[in-house]
């Protein structure tokens, strides 16, 4: 191949790469805004209902380790292209006029697209220049997160006009657009090395990591059943446990975890968890209060498309910093910008406790968070990969990407908490009170975040990172 022609598949890579982030970052999250027409069109509980964003979260976070695994080795693009077949057949399953039993199928489906960043992530640092790869993996580790509003106000418009059907009918076309993307732009893996499937390691993660996320995400058990709380929450340290003994003895394990004697590893995994909890919690209360009517003395009433508009101003400043903060890393360290970023993300959260009786006001603090959660994400892969050999991109990024997603899962249950606990008996909507209360919890998990990143990753150098 001559030098134009790397040049030019090059030029097409990452905007494929980028493609196929923010669609499965967006149809993985198409559950948050459709709960409660979900509900409604299904004759199910709200409670119900959130099991389509739940398990979504829980199908992409016990299939990351293992598909980062098989991106680590020759088999990549083959498992590129599967996966986003099976994501293609999950969005096939939801347009469906089918049962609400095939609907979460579907939505588990569609859930395994969330493993892939991290696979495309190891394919920017193989195929592209060290430049350009730093980069590249910023923006997909921004779109994994800010891709997230990308699909609020569409699913939310196409909800109000098509019903449900037609929200889930556009995220499976949008899949198999990026499934023919996919085919065309993605190069075969230049590993030469199979790596096996540790598959004692992904039974006990699967175990573990569901446990943790039936338990976050179903609170309503903690009250009525706090025994079995308490039995599975005894099962899933358990779990962990045998599975950090497995991993450590394997020649083969699912996730290095002796990339965790590195301090730059264990502390932006910390962060990221510490941080997405505080993410997410306003992400997801923000929208809940634009929802409400005003009769209940505050919100605004929306419809599910225009809430969703309030979201815009979060992705759209998300990538802008996933864009300028690559090339500030070498002036101030990504450590440091972790910390700055963790900063702005408690802006965001104490601007929504403070200040929310107008529409721009909302508007203001996702435009702060969406620029925090960018910035954050864009100097989290540069903190890991520093210290990572190439061959292990896939598998280092993925344990960052289901310490997210349990990150994320904690932040939704504990604004839901926090607003259960502030719902008066025989009331639709919780106080006005208890929305400022859920953002000072999410604002100190977020301070926490900035500082693990000040003292563990204090003085972290950019030197041999990509970018």
């Amino acid at each position: 191949m001559t030098a134009a022609a790397e040049c030019r598949d090059s030029r097409l890579l990452v905007p494929a790469l980028v493609f196929v982030g923010v669609v499965v970052a967006a149809v993985g999250s198409l559950g948050a805004p459709l709960i409660t027409s979900v509900a409604t069109t299904f004759d199910v509980s709200l409670s119900g209902a959130q099991w389509t964003l739940t398990v979504a979260l829980l199908t992409g976070a016990v299939a990351t380790p293992v598909l980062g695994r098989l991106g680590s080795g020759p088999h990549r693009r083959a498992a590129i292209l599967g996966t986003l077949g099976v994501v293609s057949v999950g969005g096939l399953l939801t347009a469906l006029p089918l049962s609400f039993a095939w609907l979460l199928l579907g939505r588990a489906a569609q859930g395994v697209g969330l493993a892939l960043t991290s696979m495309l992530m190891g394919v920017a640092r193989d195929h592209l220049s060290d430049k350009r790869s730093g980069s590249t993996i910023a923006l997909l580790s921004v779109a994994s997160t800010a891709g997230v509003g990308v699909g609020y106000p569409l699913s939310g418009f196409l909800t109000d006009h098509g019903g449900i059907r037609a929200a889930y009918g556009f995220g499976a076309a949008l899949t198999v657009m990026a499934l023919a993307v996919a085919v065309k732009a993605i190069p075969p893996s230049p590993q030469k090395r199979s790596n096996g499937i540790d598959v004692p390691g992904a039974l006990l993660l699967t175990v573990a990591v569901s446990l943790v996320l039936i338990l976050v995400s179903e609170t309503a058990l903690w009250t009525s059943h706090p025994w079995a709380v308490g039995t599975l929450a005894i099962v899933a340290v358990v779990s962990a446990g045998m599975w950090v003994r497995v991993e450590l003895r394997s020649s083969a394990p699912l996730v290095d975890l002796r990339l965790l004697r590195h301090r730059a590893v264990v502390g932006a995994n910390g962060a990221m968890f510490l941080g997405g909890i505080g993410m997410y919690l306003l992400l997801t209360i923000v929208t809940r209060f634009a929802q409400t009517p005003a009769g209940a003395g505050y919100g605004f009433g929306l419809d599910v498309f225009t809430a969703g508009l309030v979201l815009v101003p979060f992705s759209a400043s998300g990538f802008l910093a996933g864009k300028l903060v690559p090339r500030a890393l070498r002036r101030v360290g990504p450590g440091r910008a972790l910390t700055v970023s963790a900063l702005v993300v408690l802006v965001a959260l104490a601007l929504f406790a403070l200040a929310r009786t107008d529409i721009v006001e909302l508007c203001a603090a996702m435009a702060i968070l969406g620029f925090g959660v960018g910035s954050f994400s864009a100097a989290l892969p540069a903190v890991v990969l520093s210290v990572v050999p190439p061959e292990e991109t896939s598998s280092a990024m993925s344990i960052n990407q289901v310490v997210r997603s349990v990150g994320f899962a904690f932040g939704s249950a504990l604004g839901g908490l926090v607003l259960a606990a502030g719902t008066n008996v025989g009331s639709t909507f919780p106080s006005e009170g208890a929305y400022t209360s859920a953002a000072w919890v999410g604002a100190a998990a977020t301070a926490a975040a900035g500082i693990v990143s000040a003292t563990v990753l204090r003085g972290r150098a950019v030197a041999g990172h990509p970018t």
